[in-house]
């Protein structure tokens, strides 16, 4: 009984990479964007991929999204190994399991807020309605409106709306605020924590932006495509109360 209470009670990993490396050839050099990473991401957790431009956390983050393969290592997704699946195993794991939000928001300038998120709900398996999608990120009022109608962080939120309609497990954001001024980015933010704290969505937030890493249960830091250091935040913040 005590040992099935422990399990119980300890996160599982939803990854776990390990040895992670990542070569391009770049005419007749090579450049190494990871050299050796091990990362693990447990269910319901925050975690800020943190470090300067070219430290690997996109490398990183396309792998685990499955948008990239490595040059060697591992990288399993619960009991799935990525690193063997086919090109439409893939595809399957990306469409049914992950959501991605990038700098840029990437939405479709003729289609409405609505519209946009209900790209993914028509294919996803188990989706949320586009109102409810939108709800979550506090977008009720600007359902049918197009993007050239919304700011930078109303797009910003659609695109997340959009990441988590199809109820993914995972959430993978790249740099969601880089092209936001602070307090739009802290609405942003607002939006990516309660996702977490609500949909119990594990998350990977990357960033350049150290003020960020407030906010997370756990911030991995990344230089020249090595973990330079791990720690877990006892006390993470609101991101109301962050500032750059």
């Amino acid at each position: 009984m005590e040992g099935t209470i422990l399990s119980m009670a300890t996160p599982q990993p939803v990854f776990v990479a390990t040895g992670i490396t990542k070569r391009y050839p770049m005419g007749e050099v090579t450049v190494d964007a990871l050299r050796g990473v091990d990362f693990q991401l447990y269910e319901g957790e925050f975690v800020v991929l943190l470090g300067p431009s070219g430290s690997g956390k996109s490398t990183l983050l396309n792998i685990l999204g499955g948008l990239d393969v490595p040059t060697s290592g591992e990288v399993t997704y619960r009991d799935h190994l990525l690193t063997r699946a086919t090109e439409a195993e893939l595809t399957r794991y990306r469409r049914e399991h992950v959501g991605f939000v990038f700098q840029f928001y990437n939405l479709i300038p003729s289609l409405t807020a609505r519209e946009n998120v209900a790209l993914v709900t028509d294919i996803a398996e188990r989706p949320m309605t586009p109102e409810a999608a939108l709800a979550m990120v506090g977008l009720t009022e600007r359902l049918d409106h197009f993007p050239a109608q919304l700011s930078g962080g109303e797009q910003q939120r659609v695109a997340i709306a959009r990441a988590i309609a199809k109820c993914p497990d995972v959430l993978l954001c790249d740099e969601p605020t880089g092209a936001l001024d602070v307090t739009t980015g802290i609405v942003v933010l607002e939006a990516l924590a309660r996702v977490n704290r609500e949909l119990r969505t594990s998350t990977v937030v990357i960033t350049h932006n150290a003020a960020i890493a407030a906010m997370a249960d756990r911030v991995v830091r990344l230089g020249d495509g090595r973990v330079t250091s791990e720690q877990r935040n006892p006390s993470p913040v609101e991101p109301r109360t962050l500032a750059w």
